[in-house]
């Protein structure tokens, strides 16, 4: 068997708004990588880049560990992997370098380099898993071991006399349950703990029940599941769960893209964890429309549900239309009001600078923010990612910038109504205002005696003179 140290090539202190917000997760998908090696019978050890400074010490790991084998496996489920930030993708290089100059071989899965085998190839990778990874990665490993060549794996890229080579695509896992638990032993948890509760006075940890969504959204890239949907069996995902709760998280992220969609499925999950007595608060990303369904709330609820981020993206249908994201504005309002009724938080992803997106548009949606209070909104701006029909609309743009450098960065990389300089001062505007508002309701809750919030009370002293300003500013930047 062979002797391989398992990584990943995001580091949360390279992005500093994400290690700002000190909510670190471990690498879940490559614990998982690194589960399925070790149930093959190869020696494994991981090396976790999450909290480290840069790539240079996977030298010592090396010399430590002496693998044949360096394995770059990327956590998938982590919504900032796919993101493609060249921050991260300039670490992985210079740690690809490392591990070649080291004498190993070296396996790449992210979703990066699905969508750029070649230059990962070019960087110094003898083989690109494209897409779903697990089973080619076991693979490659046993021709290797065989003093064979992995040409005849199915989903991969190589170079052969120069040349990118692509091999036949493998077909998808849908035995999800066939798949071992996360080798959480294999990496140290307590930086994390540490993280988590110091910032926010808890620790979470991450866990996923599918891979894929079947939704159709355009500008939503797929490059590691694709358009697909398959689901662990809810007995499946509670024994993970018991084994998670060994290492006492306080709380829990689903990190599936979309949570429960399968029929029965979430009830099936509420039965099991009252069964056993098992009960924590979790956070999921779901969809309005699946949120209306009947009993879909009430078994979320029963089994734990604490906040669930919803995809609104606009308030205007027209855009929603036109991102074809299935999904109308009077569905977010009654979703949103149904959820809060039944106690739960609710967050909504913003997204601004869609093609075709006018000063309507924007104000119909800072309106639907205000009007529906969530408890949280994240803010973005249109981002293209290959794969998708957005992208091929707005590609030609592409020339001199293609990928954010960090999650902060914000560029507006098409060419659109607005100047780039506009959407990102739009992103501060829409958060500045939203706690503006959060500020004013707290201060009549107060006045009518239903509630005291002194800290968003005296955030109103700030928000609101900033608030103007930035709505100062915002209107010098927008075109007429």
């Amino acid at each position: 068997m062979a002797g391989v140290l398992v990584t990943h090539g995001y580091f949360y202190r390279l992005d500093p708004k994400q290690w700002a917000d000190a909510r670190p997760y471990p690498p879940m998908g490559t614990l998982l990588a690194a589960a399925v090696l070790r149930q093959a019978g190869h020696t494994v050890n991981v090396f976790d880049t999450g909290l480290l400074p840069g790539p240079e010490p996977l030298q010592a790991a090396i010399e430590k560990h002496r693998p044949e084998v360096v394995v770059f496996f990327d956590d998938g489920f982590n919504y900032l992997t796919k993101m493609c930030l060249t921050v991260m993708r300039e670490a992985m290089f210079r740690m690809i370098g490392i591990a070649k100059g080291s004498g190993c071989r070296v396996v790449v899965n992210s979703s990066d380099a699905t969508d750029h085998a070649e230059v990962y190839l070019r960087a110094g990778a003898d083989v690109v898993l494209l897409g779903e990874g697990e089973p080619g990665l076991l693979d490659v490993i046993d021709r290797w071991r065989n003093d064979g060549t992995p040409g005849d794996v199915p989903g991969i890229a190589f170079l052969e006399n120069g040349n990118v080579q692509n091999t036949a695509k493998r077909p998808v896992m849908r035995d999800l349950d066939a798949l071992p638990l996360p080798a959480w032993d294999l990496i140290d948890l307590e930086p994390y703990r540490r993280i988590w509760r110091e910032a926010h006075g808890r620790f979470s940890l991450n866990l996923a029940t599918t891979r894929g969504c079947p939704f159709k959204c355009n500008w939503c890239a797929k490059p590691i599941y694709g358009n697909r949907y398959n689901s662990r069996s809810p007995e499946h995902v509670v024994r993970e769960l018991e084994a998670l709760l060994v290492h006492r998280p306080d709380h829990i992220w689903f990190a599936d893209d979309i949570f429960g969609l399968k029929p029965g499925w979430v009830q099936r999950f509420r039965d099991l964890l009252q069964e056993k007595g098992l009960r924590i608060p979790y956070k999921i990303q779901s969809r309005v429309d699946l949120l209306l369904e009947a009993d879909t709330i009430d078994a979320l609820v029963a089994s734990g549900l604490e906040e669930v981020w919803v995809g609104a993206e606009s308030g205007s249908q027209r855009i929603l239309d036109a991102m074809d994201k299935g999904t109308t504005v009077e569905q977010i309002a009654e979703a949103t009001r149904l959820l809060r009724s039944k106690g739960v938080r609710v967050g909504f992803f913003l997204q601004f600078g869609y093609l075709g997106e006018t000063e309507a548009d924007v104000h119909d949606t800072i309106a639907m923010v205000e009007e529906l209070m969530p408890d949280d909104i994240g803010v973005s701006i249109s981002y293209p990612l290959p794969g998708t029909l957005f992208y091929e609309k707005v590609k030609a743009d592409l020339v001199d910038k293609s990928n954010w450098t960090d999650s902060d960065d914000l560029a507006m990389m098409f060419q659109n109504r607005q100047r780039p300089a506009y959407y990102k001062r739009l992103h501060r505007y829409v958060h500045k205002r939203y706690r503006r508002k959060q500020g004013l309701e707290a201060l009549r809750n107060a006045i009518k005696g239903q509630h005291f919030a002194a800290q968003r009370i005296l955030s109103t002293l700030y928000y609101v003179p900033v608030t103007w300003m930035e709505q100062v500013r915002i209107s010098r930047l927008a075109k007429t």
